[in-house]
């Protein structure tokens, strides 16, 4: 099985074009992205290390990777936010620096797994059919001793609210339909699939979104947003 929606795909693929626009459909994604590079630096060391961005869309997090000294590759189910981010990659003269394949984490693991100090699944989880699938993909592919770091949104009341009722159909910060209720995921879920994938789970982190101020800052609060960083225990020394 492919674990990827294809309405989903279809959704994102249609407004691709509009991924850089920092007023547009994902102007909530810029406005998130300092507090979430900002977490990623502070659990993390990313210079000088092998990245891998899955679920990049058109490549917000992946050229801020590569900012930050990675060498990074961006894998995303759609093939229109790709050639979006190709082509951000090229207007910024770092297109040969950044690799951007079409792929779902289960099948980039025939590109080999253990490959990467940093795996990095923003935003994505609650898109997809089997996220569970999703996370022992994603431990399966970064190295032993390597980090993983997961953003998604909370299965909660306060989080339909907000980010379903308010954001996309009051405020209209968000495309309508963006996210469905019974596909948000509870922080124990997901610190489940963690430790059922070999991962051992060190920070979970709540993202607070003022859409009004458009400001976000990171909390303890993970009534909404939040962020997860786990780690890949690293190789027993054999006897």
């Amino acid at each position: 099985m492919i674990n990827a929606d294809q309405e989903e795909i279809a959704r994102f693929e249609a407004l691709a074009h509009r991924w850089w626009d920092t007023d547009g459909e994902f102007r909530a994604l810029h406005d998130i992205q300092g507090p979430r590079v900002d977490y990623l630096k502070s659990r993390c060391q990313v210079a000088g290390r092998k990245v891998l961005d899955v679920g990049c869309g058109g490549g917000l997090v992946t050229e801020a990777l590569h900012d930050l000294g990675a060498s990074v590759t961006g894998i995303d189910a759609g093939e229109r936010p790709l050639a979006v981010a190709r082509l951000h990659a090229l207007e910024r003269g770092i297109d040969d620096e950044i690799t951007y394949t079409a792929s779902t984490p289960e099948s980039f693991l025939a590109e080999g797994p253990g490959q990467f100090g940093v795996v990095t699944c923003l935003e994505m989880l609650e898109h997809v059919p089997d996220p569970p699938s999703t996370v022992q993909a994603l431990a399966e592919l970064a190295e032993p001793g390597g980090d993983v770091v997961l953003s998604t949104i909370n299965r909660t009341p306060k989080a339909w609210a907000f980010a379903i009722v308010g954001a996309e159909y009051v405020l209209n910060v968000l495309p309508k339909g963006t996210h469905s209720y019974e596909k948000l995921i509870r922080p124990s879920e997901l610190a489940r699939a963690c430790r059922d994938a070999g991962l051992v789970v060190a920070d979970i982190a709540g993202m607070e979104y003022n859409p009004f101020t458009r400001r976000c800052r990171i909390t303890r609060n993970l009534d909404v947003n939040y962020i997860l960083h786990a780690r890949k225990p690293r190789a027993e020394a054999p006897p």
